[in-house]
């Protein structure tokens, strides 16, 4: 009987095996080229998309200001999970900083184009490569739920190493998910005292859909095979895990910007994370700018939003936060 049982499980199952093997091995090709630094030279330090007219006048920009502060760079390193990591620390004598945490693809140097108001509001500046960029080790992207512990690290370091009192985190994309994770980490060090999110999706797996759709393929099985690659290898669930599932549990201030050009992190997505979130917040909302380029398109409204976020935040309360758009 049990081997009647099994025949009849093998032949219902064998179309679907026929089926899904070669969309498999289509979403392992995807899922290498796009969460894989596949050598050193992909995810670099240099500009991801020096096709790109925008992409390339930040990443300029950035090392114009590089270039301006360089007497106070230091290049840092830590070790976190056994993995060597790097970033250059702009150290100007404050006793505050802020940890500026680039997306998928970029590296420290890409970070530098958002250093500019922080350094202008009194905070030393650390870019740092995440894990699998730049020039840190690593060969998988862990999609922020591995990252988040290197960022706590760097605040340690800070901490410990250059006697910092007050750590910001500032992240684009999966760096803003990233920093939502630190800061509702149990061991979080009480001196992460706010968030800036810039484009802050809902949950990886969706901006991964989004970005599949508009190449014209569809996500389904796409979407469900590469996630599942990424739990299998890494041991993050992409798919349940995200920003609207943790926004809710967030104690500390968060400044949400958000361009209403964006295709991956919405308005739809933005007032989703906003209502949902109870901790001290603003949200600013831009009218021009793609995914992670808001700044190029209004630098002055950008950091002036920052700017007022870090007078405000140790007096802001959740019942008084009020959405405050730029229209």
């Amino acid at each position: 009987m049990e081997i009647v049982l099994w025949i009849i499980v093998g032949l219902l199952a064998a179309p679907l095996l026929f089926y899904f093997f070669p969309t498999f091995l289509v979403s392992a090709v995807l899922y290498r080229r796009t969460l894989v630094r596949e050598s050193a030279e992909s995810w670099g330090r240099a500009c991801s998309e020096p096709e790109d007219a925008e992409t390339m006048d930040m990443f300029q920009r950035g090392l114009a200001w590089r270039d301006a502060h360089i007497s106070f760079k230091k290049d840092v390193h830590i070790v976190s999970e056994k993995l060597n990591l790097w970033g250059e620390y702009f150290d100007f004598g404050y006793d505050k900083a802020v940890i500026i945490i680039p997306g998928r693809m970029e590296s420290c140097f890409y970070s530098l184009y958002y250093a500019a108001p922080y350094r202008d509001a009194g905070y030393n500046v650390l870019t740092i490569d995440s894990r699998a960029h730049g020039l840190s080790d690593g060969k998988r992207s862990g999609i922020g739920l591995r990252e988040y512990r290197d960022v706590i690290e760097w605040g340690k370091f800070l901490t410990e190493t250059h006697g910092v009192k007050e750590i910001v985190l500032h992240g684009m994309c999966i760096g803003a998910a990233t920093a939502l994770y630190a800061l509702n980490a149990a061991d979080v060090p009480e001196n992460f005292t706010a968030i800036i999110a810039d484009g802050m999706y809902s949950t990886f797996a969706e901006s991964y859909r989004r970005h599949i759709v508009e190449r014209g393929h569809p996500a389904f099985p796409f979407l469900w095979e590469v996630m599942l690659i990424e739990r299998i290898l890494v041991g993050v669930d992409a798919m349940h895990n995200g920003p609207m599932y943790c926004i809710d549990q967030l104690k500390k201030p968060i400044l949400f910007l958000y361009t209403k050009e964006d295709k991956y992190a919405s308005p739809e997505i933005a007032e989703m994370l906003y209502g949902k979130c109870v901790a001290p917040k603003r949200l600013v909302w831009f009218e021009k700018g793609k995914h992670s380029r808001i700044r190029i398109n209004a630098e002055k409204a950008y950091d002036d939003a920052i700017t007022a976020f870090l007078a405000e935040k140790a007096v802001l309360q959740p019942e008084t936060a009020a959405v405050n758009p730029e229209r």
